[in-house]
């Protein structure tokens, strides 16, 4: 074993070479990588598993629009909010990894088997929404953790694979509340047990690497010099506080593609859940499957052409699929909603883990998981948001007017992405720069 020594980039940033994954956890990193993505694949049927399964949850059991949704509003705010200071005092050594999985498997699974047992709406309030998105939004926040520690030279991109797992896991889900509602019970008892293993085993392996831990096999001092990296991927000015964040533009302006991106891709699949036109049911699919798909193609394209640029890409195609949902609604205009859902997939998730690399490019790594927590926590905004017009759209029967509303709210996003500049770049610089 090579002894752990310090390097240092031109920047002056630390990194801590030497010691091999092997040495470190006697196997191979890639198993920091499978064990976080599993993870996610577990408690993918809490968010996307449970917007799939609105119409059979609203149908045989006779419950109310808002006695369905508002559980769902409440869950989101939960995994959002939760997440935030779990990967904060995870990377500040104040929570263990396995033990906040643990509880997360643990909390999950009690979601899940809520929704299998339980018709009240205060029960599955308390047990699906409130004690599900604590125990989802502790398995979020040490996955992402886990994985950008395990993997610094390209954090993005691996932590964006991890992430795709929380949307295309709920896949199979959806293509069981596609068939109608008589076997959700079961699949979401399935999903309970499959989560409690899941995410248990994982729990008993995942470690974290020592801070400021960087692979061998790359040179920390040639990587801050690739030229692809700084002129598609630029490193931040300086290190920001939290403080000094949230206080520039560019903190706000992330907020701001974060909430209206956010509502429009909760939006989607809650309404398109809910239509009537043939073959809906393998559009949601699809529609789920290439949210979580589109976020590893968008980082990897991100490395070649950049992260705004991509960003403002997916951001069109998020707001491009929002008109054609709207002619979707109408009748024969069923294979339009195929195209709408291609588009609206691709664009509907892949803004998170672009917000999240550029969070780190613009303030720096010291503080990406406060400063990153702050910008994902709105996500809470963003749900509200989205189920409230899910509910306006599913009770006023205008289905194709809030579809057009909120391609505007795409469309905004996307001028607020044009928009975006490094903190502590000078106004004379070209905004690519």
């Amino acid at each position: 074993m090579e002894k752990p020594h310090v390097v240092r980039d031109w920047q002056g940033r630390a990194y801590l070479v030497g010691a091999s994954p092997h040495d470190l956890i006697n196997r191979s990193r890639s198993w920091m990588l499978w064990l976080p993505w599993a993870a996610m694949i577990a408690i993918a049927p809490l968010q996307y598993g449970y917007a799939a399964a609105v119409p059979g949850l609203l149908g045989p059991a006779g419950r109310p629009v808002t006695g369905v949704l508002a559980p769902l509003a409440a869950w989101i705010v939960c995994q959002a909010v939760v997440a935030f200071p779990t990967a904060y005092l995870v990377r500040d050594g104040r929570l263990g990894a396995r033990a906040a999985l643990g509880a997360g498997a643990a909390l999950s699974g009690t979601a899940l088997f809520t929704l299998a047992l339980a018709d009240g709406t205060a029960t599955i309030v308390a047990g699906y929404a409130l004690l599900g998105g604590a125990g989802a939004g502790l398995v979020y926040g040490v996955c992402t953790e886990v994985v950008a520690r395990w993997y610094p030279e390209r954090p993005g991109t691996h932590v964006a694979f991890a992430t795709g797992a929380f949307a295309y896991g709920a896949a199979p889900l959806a293509v069981v509340a596609g068939a109608g509602p008589a076997h959700l019970d079961v699949a979401f008892a399935v999903s309970g047990v499959v989560a409690v293993a899941v995410i248990g085993f994982a729990a008993r392996f995942v470690r974290l690497p020592p801070p400021r831990w960087w692979p061998s096999h790359v040179d920390p001092r040639d990587h801050a010099l690739d030229s692809l990296v700084l002129r598609r991927t630029p490193p931040a000015l300086r290190e920001f506080s939290t403080g000094q964040a949230l206080r520039t533009g560019a903190l706000s302006s992330l907020v701001a593609i974060l909430v209206l991106a956010g509502a429009v891709s909760i939006f989607d699949v809650v309404v398109v859940a809910t239509l009537e036109a043939p073959g809906s049911w393998i559009a949601l699919t699809l529609l789920i499957a290439l949210n979580g798909a589109g976020r590893a193609c968008a980082m990897l394209a991100s490395e070649r052409f950049g992260r705004r640029r991509v960003l403002s890409a997916v951001l069109a195609l998020l707001a491009a699929g929002q008109p054609l949902f709207a002619v979707g609604t109408s009748p024969g205009s069923a294979g339009v909603i195929f195209v709408a859902a291609v588009l609206a997939g691709l664009g509907g998730g892949a803004f998170y883990p672009l917000i999240a690399s550029l969070v780190r490019e613009f303030f720096g790594h010291e503080r990406t998981a406060e400063i990153h927590g702050v910008v994902y926590s709105t996500k809470a905004v963003a749900g509200v948001l989205g189920v409230g017009l899910a509910y306006v759209a599913l009770t006023s029967g205008s289905q194709a007017t809030v579809f057009a509303g909120m391609a505007m709210a795409a469309v905004l996003s996307l001028v607020v992405s044009h928009r975006l500049r490094r903190p502590g770049c000078p106004a004379t610089l070209p905004a690519g720069m």
